[in-house]
C-alpha cells in the first residue's frame, strides 16, 4: 500500500459520495430524516454516523480532532450534513497530501468506544475508514430505494472509466 494507493481510494470514495450526495440532496427534510430501516434506521442517522467515523479515523492517525461522536440530532436537513462532509473529506484529502508511504507503517494506538486498545499500522485504519465508507454508501443505496429513489451506480469500474 503506498500513499498514492490511499489517495485514490478516497478519491474513488469522495467520487461515489458526491454521486449519491446529489440524489439525496433531492429528498425531503422528512423523507432524510424518516425512519425506514437499516442499522441507522434513516438516511440522516447512516449519513451522520459515517461522517463520524471518517471522521474519528482521521484523528486517529494525527488529522484534526473531531471530539466527541458527531450525533444526528444536530444535522436536521441534508445540507448542514454537506456542510460538515465538506470539511472531513477537505481534511482527509489535506492529510493523506502529507504523508509519506513509510508513514503509513506507523503502529497507531486506538480504541473503539471503552472498547480495549488495539495496535494497527496507519495504513490498516485508513483502509478500514474508507472501506467502513463504503459499506453504508450501500446501505444508504438500499434506504434510498426505500424511499423510492434511484441511487444509481457508483461503482468502482464507472469510476475510473469516467477518469480513463
Amino acid at each position: 500500500m503506498t500513499v498514492v494507493n490511499l489517495q485514490q481510494l478516497y478519491d474513488y470514495s469522495y467520487w461515489a459520495n458526491a454521486k449519491l450526495f446529489a440524489v439525496i440532496a433531492e429528498l425531503t427534510d422528512e423523507q432524510f430524516t424518516q425512519a425506514v430501516g437499516g442499522s441507522y434506521g434513516s438516511v440522516r442517522n447512516t449519513l451522520v454516523h459515517t461522517m463520524s467515523a471518517e471522521w474519528g479515523w482521521l484523528e486517529r492517525c494525527g488529522g484534526p480532532p473531531r471530539g466527541e461522536r458527531l450525533r444526528p440530532d444536530d444535522y436536521p436537513n441534508f445540507a448542514s450534513v454537506s456542510a460538515t462532509w465538506t470539511r472531513v473529506e477537505r481534511d482527509m484529502r489535506a492529510f493523506l497530501g502529507g504523508l509519506t508511504d513509510d508513514d503509513l507503517a506507523r503502529p497507531i494506538e486506538f480504541a473503539i468506544g471503552s472498547g480495549p486498545k488495539h495496535i494497527l499500522p496507519m495504513q490498516n485504519l485508513l483502509v478500514h475508514g474508507v472501506a467502513h465508507t463504503g459499506h453504508h454508501r450501500g446501505q444508504i443505496a438500499l434506504l434510498l430505494r426505500t424511499l423510492g429513489v434511484a441511487p444509481g451506480n457508483v461503482d468502482f469500474l464507472f469510476y475510473a472509466l469516467e477518469r480513463a
